[in-house]
């Protein structure tokens, strides 16, 4: 396994998810560094994570999904890597997919890559349909690069391309952010396949707010390039 990539975990309230997910990583990319951001969970995440053994950097109160991004990315530009996997910490990415973003960064042809699930009714739930063909059409239009699931938090991102932004939001909307800018910016955004999965945990999208949140940052960025 190459060095010069690193797995990022945001993870709140996982104490229930963490040991199977590390356990699955650990197993199909033995060699690939793992850092979990604790976000402020008030659980015994930050226990299991010690009885885990895995490098962990905390934020004392939640700051939201898109600042323990910030955190995790901070963290591979002070220590060199040159790409990160992200994926969530409820079991709705599978690490079995790992090697498949690995290979297909490793072509030279992506920047930027996205895992795409299966946006189809028969194995989503409507609501979540809905929202994620209108987000991904909308984000389409917006880079001029086609994206078939804006919503899917399982992305492999090089580290350069991600410091050379700016960002307005810290919280889910973070994750449409940075493909609005980084399509707009020329970067190369491909997709992975991955498996569409609902484990029918606990939801921490406030759907209302986060629709709001998105709008916001479409007008926002309607005209803007950077």
């Amino acid at each position: 396994m190459d060095a010069s990539l690193m797995l990022l975990i945001p993870a709140y309230n996982a104490v229930e998810t963490l040991p199977e997910l590390i356990s699955r990583c650990r197993k199909v990319t033995p060699e690939l560094p793992i850092v979990v951001v604790n976000d402020g969970s008030r659980d015994n995440t930050a226990d299991v994570l010690r009885r885990l053994e895995v490098l962990t950097l905390t934020h004392e109160h939640n700051r939201g999904k898109g600042e323990a991004l910030k955190t995790g990315f901070a963290y591979a530009k002070e220590h060199g890597y040159e790409a990160v996997i992200t994926l969530d910490a409820d079991l709705q990415h599978a690490p079995e997919s790992l090697p498949d973003f690995i290979a297909a960064y490793r072509t030279g042809k992506y920047d930027l890559l996205v895992g795409a699930r299966r946006i189809a009714l028969a194995v989503m739930p409507p609501a979540r349909w809905a929202t994620n063909k209108l987000t991904s059409w909308v984000i389409s239009r917006m880079t001029g690069q086609h994206i078939t699931d804006s919503q899917s938090g399982y992305r492999m991102i090089a580290t350069a391309l991600w410091h050379t932004m700016n960002f307005a939001t810290g919280g889910y909307d973070l994750e449409s952010e940075i493909l609005i800018k980084a399509g707009r910016r020329g970067f190369r955004i491909g997709e992975v396949p991955i498996q569409t999965i609902y484990t029918g945990g606990a939801s921490y999208i406030n759907p209302l707010a986060d629709s709001w949140r998105f709008i916001r940052l479409v007008w926002r960025n309607r005209r803007r390039r950077s």
